[in-house]
């Protein structure tokens, strides 16, 4: 399995753990050691502008060519394993933004306790009023993304 999808990496290899680091900002955030998972991607013939690509797409690609079940439909990425890899880093960077926006929630639902009742909150939230003091309690807790990479500012 040591298959390169798409040619030969544009970027140089002494920035190689710059841009790992970067396409991998959500592990980053998290405490991850990336060396094991970015020796799992290389392996593959992975490089950060395929693992970039297919988050900043949020796996539209991966599912096309998975829903199509054309013959050999793995393979433009470097064959299932690449695919598995892939589509795991999509559902892991997915779990970070829902993470994060699950905190802003939580914030925004304290916020509101200060001024109106647990009753009315659940009201507007669609929720019962023991959700809403659960949802408050949970808090921001992070370290978070401070913005998704597909951003530019």
């Amino acid at each position: 399995m040591t298959r390169k999808p798409r040619g030969d990496s544009s970027i140089a290899t002494e920035s190689l753990p710059e841009a790992w680091a970067q396409v991998l900002a959500h592990r980053a955030v998290d405490g991850m050691d990336l060396d094991e998972l970015v020796a799992r991607f290389t392996s593959c013939g992975i490089g950060p502008q395929e693992v970039s690509a297919v988050l900043m797409d949020g796996g539209d690609s991966l599912y096309e060519a998975a829903a199509g079940r054309e013959p050999g439909w793995a393979e433009q990425f470097g064959g299932p394993l690449a695919v598995a890899l892939l589509a795991a880093e999509v559902s892991v960077f997915a779990s970070h933004l829902n993470s994060r926006a699950s905190g802003a929630r939580s914030v925004a639902v304290d916020t509101l306790l200060d001024d109106y009742s647990a009753v009315a909150v659940a009201r507007e939230l669609g929720v019962s009023r023991q959700k809403v003091y659960e949802i408050a309690r949970s808090g921001l807790r992070g370290p978070h993304l401070d913005h998704v990479p597909w951003r530019k500012t």
